[in-house]
């Protein structure tokens, strides 16, 4: 007799490749994913938590430098990283990160600047991504899990660091699912890093 495990590793499977997850199609058929609109802010500020910020780039592991769409079916093999074949991101997951991330720090007053730019004494951000997966719990249950840490500097001083955790339930089990999820996750983490910003002493010392 089969299991029910394996039947519902089976119908998801049946379910993600008809989702894009198969590899016959040709790649001209992909679908290319951001995060849209920026929309309302997760969570309003009452006002800006500080003036400007530095905000660098990014960063996280090789997977997260291209555009490929990452899921995990955890109920079955958590240790596989699988990936969506006709379903891509517009750009790399670290890139789309720093660009939402700088949009909501902009969208809660704050001056938004980049590493290019001439400045002095004015504290820098650095976020690493830990985890930015589409992860099923079960053939018919998923969430955009995210996971980053972020650190402030002021020149070389680190002021503060935390690790930010957020998993947002998909409305559907595919790559579309996996996206609405993933930006969920990442506008709630941007509200949890503004509400941070504003307990940390940026003043020079």
């Amino acid at each position: 007799m089969i299991s029910p495990r394996i039947l519902g590793t089976a119908a998801l499977a049946l379910t993600l490749a008809l989702a894009g997850c198969g590899t016959s199609k040709p790649a001209a058929n992909n679908a290319h994913f951001d995060f849209g609109p920026l929309g309302a802010p997760a969570a309003q500020a009452a006002q800006a938590p500080l003036a400007a910020i530095v905000v660098m780039d990014a960063t996280g592991s090789p997977a997260l430098e291209n555009e490929r769409m990452v899921y995990r079916l955890n109920y079955a093999d958590p240790l596989q990283a699988r990936t969506y074949a006709n379903s891509r991101w517009s750009a790399s997951p670290l890139i789309l990160v720093t660009q939402r991330l700088k949009a909501r720090l902009a969208q809660a007053g704050i001056k938004v600047l980049s590493a290019t730019d001439t400045t002095t004494g004015v504290p820098i951000m650095r976020v690493e991504v830990d985890e930015f997966t589409h992860a099923f719990s079960s053939a018919s249950q998923s969430e955009g899990q995210l996971v980053l840490r972020a650190s402030v500097f002021r020149g070389h001083t680190l002021l503060d660091q935390k690790t930010f955790s957020r998993a947002s339930p998909a409305p559907s089990a595919d790559a579309a699912g996996g996206v609405r999820a993933l930006g969920a996750s990442l506008d709630a983490t941007a509200a949890d890093i503004i509400a941070w910003l504003a307990g940390i002493d940026t003043r020079t010392q």
